[in-house]
């Protein structure tokens, strides 16, 4: 029966450090001209704000809609415009807007952006993610990596369905138990634009309009193609592998974050840019394992016994 397949029980524990710091050095060594990739985007505020005011325009044509249609059309055009606004808040932690120079423009802008998911995300997942690049994979530092509770409860199949479908929730909540950090004076900010941008909504569209918005984040960020990417990027399909690339097409739609090799060897390399890191470098990447479909990811996940949440390398220090 599909619950009794039970998958990994433990993760895959190692005392070696992230791949990425020793491959960086050696690839920098080797093309130098890499540096001149560093830098950011000057045209993807345009395309972030498009996106914005694409999707509370869409909201002037579905405010009188049916849950059912509106459920449908979340799932296939709003909740995916959502997700890409969510990707691009990972791209706008790296600073990607405006440059290193001008951090508060960069979180600004990112609050502006995080408008539409109609929950405020964006400052308390630019301070979670750094501790992701610094410390990925180590033990009660990385909050990327699922907890003991996660694995241990959703290791069969149909746990793993499970898992899947409530996998927004466990991202944004796993950090308050893995590393919990004070709350700084910009979550606050953001919390108070995303509440007065909701309550504007709901007075001009109706309480089911603002539904819709968060309800359409949720569904993409759980079962469906796009949130392939949450277990492409670092679950294990390939034993002693932490991090792993999509090739797919859905980079065209996600500012290349399946390049996901490539942006943790070089973060601060715009989205756009990352292919091309993988062209000048291509013997560094071409033998990794690597992805062509999230939607296959997703089932073999879910139904291949090696995998589950415990498909994780996860470090510990090394005792001198």
């Amino acid at each position: 029966m599909m619950g009794q397949h039970v998958s990994r029980t433990d993760f895959e524990w190692t005392t070696d450090d992230q791949p990425h710091n020793s491959r960086r050095a050696a690839i920098l060594k080797k093309y130098p001209e890499i540096k001149q990739l560093f830098g950011h985007d000057p045209n993807f505020k345009w395309i972030c704000t498009a996106m914005v005011f694409t999707q509370i325009a869409s909201l002037y044509f579905l405010q009188d809609k049916s849950w059912p249609v509106l459920i449908i059309v979340g799932y296939c055009f709003g909740g995916v415009i959502n997700h890409c606004l969510a990707l691009a808040l990972h791209d706008i932690s790296h600073n990607v807007i405006f440059g290193n120079s001008r951090y508060l423009a960069n979180r600004f802008f990112g609050i502006f952006v995080n408008l539409p998911i109609g929950l405020p995300i964006s400052i308390s997942f630019k301070k979670y993610h750094t501790d992701h690049h610094r410390y990925q994979g180590f033990e009660g530092l990385d909050a990327d990596v699922p907890t003991d509770f996660e694995a241990h409860l959703f290791c069969t199949t149909f746990g793993k369905f499970c898992w899947i479908l409530l996998q927004p929730f466990f991202f944004c909540l796993r950090p308050l138990f893995i590393k919990p950090q004070p709350i700084v004076k910009l979550e606050i900010v953001n919390a108070i634009i995303q509440i007065i941008f909701d309550v504007i909504i709901i007075y001009i569209f109706g309480w089911k309009m603002l539904a819709y918005l968060i309800i359409g984040t949720l569904l993409t960020m759980g079962l469906h193609p796009l949130a392939g990417h949450f277990i492409s990027e670092h679950y294990m399909f390939h034993k002693g592998t932490s991090t792993a690339s999509y090739y797919g097409p859905l980079n065209w739609i996600t500012y290349n974050v399946g390049y996901h090799n490539e942006h943790h060897d070089f973060p601060s390399i715009p989205g756009f840019r990352l292919p091309l890191v993988k062209k000048i470098a291509a013997e560094f990447y071409d033998n990794l394992p690597q992805h062509h479909s999230w939607t296959k990811v997703i089932y073999d996940f879910i139904f291949d016994p090696a995998m589950g949440p415990y498909a994780r390398v996860k470090r510990k220090p090394k005792v001198s």
